[in-house]
């Protein structure tokens, strides 16, 4: 989850009757969707010594502190983990995995029954993930072909706070409504609904 620290975990095998070195080189990087790097946030390397059939975990933590000011609005990080083995003429594995960060920010309540030309409220509730503050916080409401900016107050580290929003629908049928969030740490945060609209 976007804010948390990650840990990740490589489970080495070794298949063979024979007792095996493996040297682990470990990088992760920020990724646009494209894949291409946009900064290199750890780089660790490691040795492990296998036994006969045995298998060994390596833990990879990566915190929020390595990762937070690099991340793109994305939210993708890239791992990889290039796993040599010694005394064996060259022999490697690459190992990558592509981590996508959730949001879990951006809660959306509406009332069980959604009537037409009838005024209705909704519980927009925000949070900030991360652990400090963050400042000049905006959410942008789009509805019915119209935005609504609000500014909002600053939210303590992990903080959740929530807004109500009133509208009238003016037809029948579905309504989408979408929230942006973002502030001075992270940028647009989504969160949307399909609101069923009944006729009076």
């Amino acid at each position: 989850v976007f804010g948390k620290d990650i840990t990740l975990i490589l489970i080495l095998n070794n298949l063979s009757f024979d007792r095996k070195t493996v040297k682990v080189d470990m990088s992760a990087s920020t990724v646009l969707y494209t894949r291409r790097a946009v900064a290199e946030i750890l780089k660790a390397t490691t040795s492990v010594d296998l036994g006969s059939k045995q298998g060994k975990h390596i833990r990879l933590k990566i915190p929020y502190s390595y990762y937070g000011k690099y991340l793109t609005t994305d939210k993708r990080i890239q791992v990889t983990a290039l796993c040599e083995v010694m005394h064996m003429h060259g022999v490697k594995l690459l190992v990558e995995k592509t981590i996508i960060l959730e949001d879990t920010n951006i809660i959306i309540k509406i009332p069980r029954r959604v009537v037409v030309n009838k005024a209705v409220t909704l519980e927009i509730s925000y949070a900030n993930p991360l652990p400090e503050p963050v400042d000049r916080c905006v959410l942008l409401v789009t509805l019915m072909n119209q935005q609504v900016k609000i500014r909002l107050a600053r939210l303590a580290p992990r903080e959740r706070s929530k807004i109500y929003f009133e509208f009238t629908p003016r037809r029948t049928g579905p309504l989408q409504l979408q929230v942006d969030f973002s502030c001075d740490k992270f940028s647009h945060v989504k969160g949307f609904v399909t609101i069923a609209v009944a006729p009076a």
